[in-house]
C-alpha cells in the first residue's frame, strides 16, 4: 500500500486531494481531480490560475494519479522540488532541484515550488471528502446525485463558447449555476454581466442593452454603451429571458447572429466578443407553441440546455444549505456563536416540500435566526406552515382578511312618504329642492339592491309614470 495515498490504489476521489497555494501573506486551496493533468500557471486558460508574476502564463502540469508528478514547462523562474535527504544530512537545510522541461515525483505533503510561490499537495477536510463536488466552487453547496451530475455537465459546457439556456423553477439557483460558468469558462478574466429581462419596462430595456449616442433621444446629454458593450470579452446573463417582449425579441436574435450591436442613434454597428447565458422558470417550448417566444431564438439560445432540480428533489443539501445560511444570519446579526440545527428541526425542514426553493429556505432560516434564543434551532423557531405538515402560507385557498357585516335593511320610514317617492317625481308645482336632488341621487345609487320597502316604490314610480302618460 502507498503511503502517501489514502486507499492504496485508490488514489482518492476529486475531492481527496488538494493544492495549498502559498503566495506571499496568502494561502488558496484548490481541488484536485481523481487523476489527469492539472496546468498550472498565471493564464486565463490553466486549470489552477495563480496570481504571482514570478510564475510564467503555463508554468508546470501536475499529473494526477500514480505517481503525483510535477512537470516544468519551460517556466521562466523554473520549477524546484525537494531533493531527496541523504542518511547522514541533517534536516536542518532543505535542498531544492531546479527542473528545466523535467520531471519528478511528489508526495503527499510534499511541497515544490513555482518561481516564488510554494505549493503543497495535501488531504481536503473530511467533510469536502465526503461530498464529491469537484465540479462545483468552493462556496457552493452541492451534495445530491443530481446536482452532482449536473455541474459536471456544467464544466464541460463551460469549456466552450456555445450559448447555454437554463431552466428551473424559481429560487433553484439559475443564477449561482450561471456564474459557476463564467467561472469555469475561458473567459473568467472577463467581465461578468448580469440583466433581469422582467425587471425593466420595454422603453427601458432596448437602451440597457443596446445604449445610446448622445442626443439619441431626450436626457441623452452623453453617449453610453449598453450591457452587450460591457459584456464584451465575458459573459452575458439573461435571467427571466422568458419574459422579454415579442417585439424586442427579433433585435435580440439578430444580434446573437451577427455579433454585432448598433446604439439607439448610431449609424456603425459595433462587433462583440460574448458568450450568452439564459434562464428562465418558464416552459419555452410551449411559449413557442403559443405564440409567446420566437422560435428561431429558442434555438439560438438552446444550444445546451441545463435543468435545475427543485430543493424538494435535493433533500441531501438542505442541512448543508441551512447550516450555512445560519452562520450568514447570525454573521449580520453581529452574534459572536451561530446556535446549531437541532435534529427535529432539519428533519421538519426535510419533510418539507419548499414550493420556493432555496430563496425560501433562506428566508426561514433567517426568521430562525432572529427568533432562537438557545444555543439550537427548534421546531418552534420554525415558521407554522412548516411544523403542520402544510405546503406553504400561500397555498390553497386563504380565508379573507375580515368578513364584511350584512347589510341591515333600513328603518321604515314614518309617516307620509315625501312627494319624490308617493309620485315617482315631479309634482305639479312642486319646487325640487337641493336635499331632495341628493336624496334622488342617493335612491338612485343604491337601486343595485333591493331592500324592504324599495320594491313598493318601484311600482308606485312605475304606475306613476303610466299615469302621465296617459294623461298627456
Amino acid at each position: 500500500m502507498d503511503e502517501g495515498f489514502p486507499g492504496g490504489d485508490a488514489r482518492g476521489s476529486c475531492t481527496t486531494l488538494r493544492l495549498a497555494i502559498v503566495a506571499g501573506s496568502t494561502i488558496a486551496f484548490a481541488p484536485l481531480p481523481p487523476r489527469g493533468c492539472v496546468v498550472l500557471g498565471r493564464d486565463e486558460g490553466c486549470d489552477v490560475r495563480i496570481e504571482d508574476r514570478s510564475v510564467s502564463r503555463r508554468h508546470a502540469v501536475l499529473h494526477v494519479g500514480p505517481p503525483l508528478r510535477i512537470e516544468d514547462l519551460g517556466s521562466a523562474n523554473g520549477t524546484f522540488v525537494g531533493e531527496q535527504q541523504l542518511p547522514g544530512m541533517t534536516a536542518r537545510t532543505h535542498r531544492l532541484r531546479r527542473l528545466s522541461r523535467d520531471s519528478a515525483e511528489i508526495g503527499i505533503g510534499e511541497r515544490f515550488n513555482l518561481g516564488a510561490t510554494t505549493i503543497v499537495v495535501g488531504r481536503a477536510p473530511a467533510e469536502a471528502a465526503a461530498a464529491p463536488d469537484c465540479c462545483a466552487p468552493a462556496d457552493v453547496v452541492v451534495r445530491a446525485p443530481a446536482m452532482l451530475a449536473l455541474y459536471e455537465q456544467a464544466a464541460r459546457a463551460a469549456r466552450s463558447l456555445i450559448s447555454v439556456l437554463i431552466l428551473g423553477e424559481t429560487g433553484v439557483g439559475k443564477e449561482v449555476l450561471a456564474r459557476t460558468l463564467h467561472a469555469r469558462s475561458p473567459r473568467a478574466g472577463g467581465p461578468y454581466v448580469e440583466l433581469n429581462c422582467a425587471a425593466l419596462p420595454p422603453s427601458l430595456l432596448e437602451s440597457e442593452l443596446f445604449g445610446h449616442e448622445k442626443s439619441a433621444f431626450t436626457g441623452a446629454s452623453q453617449a453610453r454603451p449598453g450591457l452587450l458593450e460591457s459584456a464584451h470579452g465575458g459573459t452575458l446573463f439573461l435571467d427571466e429571458i422568458g419574459e422579454l417582449p415579442l417585439a424586442f425579441q427579433a433585435k435580440l436574435l439578430r444580434v446573437l447572429e451577427d455579433r454585432k450591436v448598433l446604439r439607439i442613434g448610431g449609424r456603425t454597428p459595433r462587433r462583440i466578443d460574448l458568450r450568452f447565458v439564459a434562464a428562465t422558470n418558464r416552459d419555452l417550448e410551449a411559449e413557442v407553441a403559443r405564440g409567446a417566444f420566437r422560435q428561431d431564438l429558442y434555438f439560438r439560445l438552446n444550444g445546451i440546455s441545463l435543468v435545475v432540480p427543485p430543493l424538494r428533489e435535493r433533500v441531501a443539501e438542505i442541512g448543508p444549505l441551512a447550516d450555512r445560511f445560519l452562520e450568514e444570519a447570525c454573521r449580520q446579526l453581529e452574534q459572536r456563536t451561530a446556535p446549531r440545527l437541532s435534529p427535529e428541526a432539519l428533519a421538519v425542514l426535510e419533510a418539507y416540500s419548499w414550493p420556493g426553493n432555496v430563496r425560501e429556505l433562506r428566508n426561514v432560516i433567517e426568521r430562525a435566526a432572529v427568533l432562537c434564543a438557545g444555543d439550537s434551532v427548534q421546531p418552534a423557531d420554525l415558521p407554522p406552515h412548516l411544523t403542520s405538515g402544510g405546503a406553504g402560507p400561500l397555498s390553497g385557498s386563504a380565508p379573507p382578511l375580515s368578513t364584511p357585516a350584512p347589510l341591515s335593511a333600513p328603518a321604515p320610514l314614518s309617516g307620509p312618504a315625501p312627494p319624490l317617492v308617493r309620485c315617482g317625481g315631479r309634482s305639479a308645482g312642486w319646487a325640487e329642492s337641493p336635499a331632495h336632488r341628493t336624496a334622488a341621487r342617493s335612491i338612485t345609487l343604491r337601486s343595485s339592491r333591493t331592500f324592504p320597502g324599495q320594491e313598493y316604490a318601484s311600482r308606485t314610480a312605475s304606475a306613476s309614470g303610466e299615469r302621465r302618460g296617459a294623461v298627456r
